[in-house]
């Protein structure tokens, strides 16, 4: 029998539902009031407050399915079964049944409701850990056995496979099991054969049938006590699941991806595999992204977003898909979501998630023609590889100067059968960083009430701020004065009249704009005479000596300043400004801050 993704969803939740489950909602991808996670990433996370008693559960017994976004395993997505976004099938028991009752519930779905063969199935139990004074997870071991799982199809793992925490700190946790299909002979040999239980190729994780909330983990991260109640957490990518029940050799086989890689391939020059997945991939991940409202940056969400989309772009170049391709891909995707029935709540228009990234996608394809041409001469250079690592001034370089991603960077060099050293490139950001902050003489004659980071990059956007002004209201407007703190920038301006809401929009449009370009900011030394003569911005001429600074923003900002400075746009983040207000007579004064997403 082949099961659709829509057949598996509803046979899943029927089955828990007619054993007493409330189904619940499934919560848009950004989590509530917790800044711990920049997207949900398990079933349990948008109740996760219920398992620590800070929360009272909507039932006992609840379950779900929801969308779900991981991208630490980035590097792992083209494989098999690796996927930035997928489909949780989650059930949970809040002080209810626990181990006997969640072991034997996976049972009866996979075997007699799927239909899967238990010979296919495999088990993994924690072997416990004796240092953590955490003792093996017999109890689970042995339902197992009852169900006629034997030696062979059970497989018992050490605390860092199958212990499950928060964190590192404080709260609830326990063993797991985890169900595994057997995907056959052509994937490599069987756990029978070699002793050696391959959950990377041929055992494929299909249900974490269990993770058994029953201890505490102290604050100290190393010593547990029991909980006055046991909790089950429960999940299951239905990716994976409909991968494993059709036959199919990955999740890229199935009805979510399959369709969207055929018209990609149909329409590119050279596909090969990884890039197809990639992209497939990646554009559904961002649609759901930019449907909850998060737009492209140099940030957290945003960033996420950026490089996801930023990606898949670069491998559409890698397997000569014209660019034009991008917004029938998405197209198709969107439309695919719905007929496959995993599609969240649509909060943005089709048409406007769209337009986000035909933005973004015009923003990339100007950085990316510069950065691969210089990194083109910088790996025909001999001098510039040394063991087979590219110089990491030289990619620091293409990051500070060209605003080329350092992942881009990376994934280039690892294509022409180099690596980049990731350590030193961290370094050498940390110290632009430093340096940026610049020494305390310069930081009061600029404004700042300090030398902090959050104020430097505040600073930098008020070179920004005034230029767009200019564009935006007229060429007469001058700065009056300003005053930064690590928390917002204050702006004085000459103008005459009370900005209009579409005014102020426009001017952070056109500094967000800029910020996204990830420019650097050059700084150059001239005499006074020179620097005006090159267009730069003179203000409070008494301040400044024989020879000035003047730091430039591409073409968008030229001025003259003491200082100090990010080194790149790409470091400041989302501009908004708070307020617009009169200061004085003819001169307005405008407070904004810098967001993180």
């Amino acid at each position: 029998m082949k099961y659709t993704v829509k057949q598996i969803k509803q046979i899943f939740l029927n089955f828990f539902e007619k054993n007493n489950h409330k189904v619940i909602k499934n919560s848009p991808i950004v989590p509530e009031n917790d800044d711990s996670l920049l997207f949900i990433n398990a079933g349990m996370a948008p109740i996760k407050k219920v398992f620590t008693g800070e929360a009272i559960p909507e039932s006992k017994r609840m379950c779900n399915m929801q969308t779900c976004i991981r991208t630490n395993d980035i590097d792992s997505i083209g494989d098999r079964h690796h996927l930035s976004s997928f489909c949780m099938l989650g059930s949970w028991s809040i002080g209810d049944y626990f181990k006997e009752g969640a072991i034997k519930y996976a049972y009866q779905l996979l075997v007699e409701e799927l239909k899967i063969p238990a010979s296919k199935l495999y088990v993994s139990v924690f072997s416990g850990d004796k240092e953590k004074n955490l003792p093996a997870d017999t109890e689970s071991e042995e339902i197992w056995r009852g169900l006629g799982f034997d030696d062979n199809h059970i497989i018992h793992c050490s605390f860092e496979d199958n212990f499950w925490r928060m964190g590192d700190g404080e709260g609830p946790c326990g063993p797991c099991t985890e169900v595994f299909f057997d995907t056959g002979d052509k994937h490599g040999l069987s756990y029978e054969q070699s002793g050696y239980f391959d959950d990377k190729k041929r055992y494929i994780e299909i249900w974490n049938a269990g993770v058994f909330m029953q201890y505490l983990q102290h604050e100290d991260g190393k010593t547990y006590s029991k909980l006055s109640m046991n909790s089950v957490d429960t999940g299951s990518g239905i990716e994976r699941m409909v991968m494993a029940l059709n036959g199919l050799d990955s999740v890229y086989d199935t009805e979510i991806y399959k369709p969207i890689i055929e018209f990609i391939e149909n329409v590119s020059s050279n596909p090969n595999q990884s890039s197809l997945r990639i992209i497939a991939d990646h554009i559904k991940t961002a649609i759901h992204i930019i449907n909850v409202g998060i737009q492209p940056s140099n940030v957290k969400r945003g960033y996420v977003l950026r490089r996801l989309l930023r990606r898949a772009m670069r491998h559409m170049r890698v397997i000569g898909c014209d660019e034009k391709y991008l917004e029938e891909i998405a197209s198709r995707t969107y439309d695919n979501l719905n007929s496959c029935d995993i599609a969240p709540d649509w909060i943005t228009s089709k048409s406007d998630i769209i337009d986000v990234i035909k933005i973004e996608q015009e923003k990339f394809l100007k950085l990316l023609a510069n950065g691969l041409k210089t990194f083109e001469e910088f790996i025909s250079n001999p001098k510039n590889i040394s063991d087979g690592k590219l110089d990491s001034t030289l990619v620091f370089k293409l990051y500070d100067t060209y605003g080329f991603p350092f992942e881009i960077t990376k994934e280039l060099a690892f294509e022409k059968g180099l690596s980049v050293n990731e350590n030193e490139f961290n370094q050498l950001f940390s110290k632009h960083k430093e340096e940026s902050k610049g020494d305390i003489g310069k930081v009061f004659k600029s404004g700042l009430a300090d030398n902090s980071y959050e104020s430097v990059k505040l600073h930098t956007a008020t070179h920004l701020l005034h230029s767009a002004l200019k564009k935006v209201l007229n060429e007469n407007v001058n700065q009056k004065g300003s005053n930064i703190t690590p928390e917002r920038l204050r702006f004085d301006f000459n103008f005459e009249r009370k900005l209009t809401p579409d005014e102020i929009k426009k001017v952070e449009l056109l500094v967000n704009d800029v910020i996204s370009k990830n420019l650097p900011v050059v700084k150059e030394i001239m005499t006074y005479e020179d620097a005006k003569k090159s267009g730069a911005i003179g203000l409070f001429e008494n301040k400044y000596g024989d020879s000035v600074n003047v730091y430039s923003i591409g073409d968008f900002s030229k001025e003259l300043c003491a200082g100090p400075h990010v080194a790149n746009t790409g470091e400041l983040g989302v501009f908004k400004i708070v307020k617009e207000e009169s200061s004085s007579a003819g001169v307005r004064r405008i407070k904004a801050i810098l967001k993180n997403d």
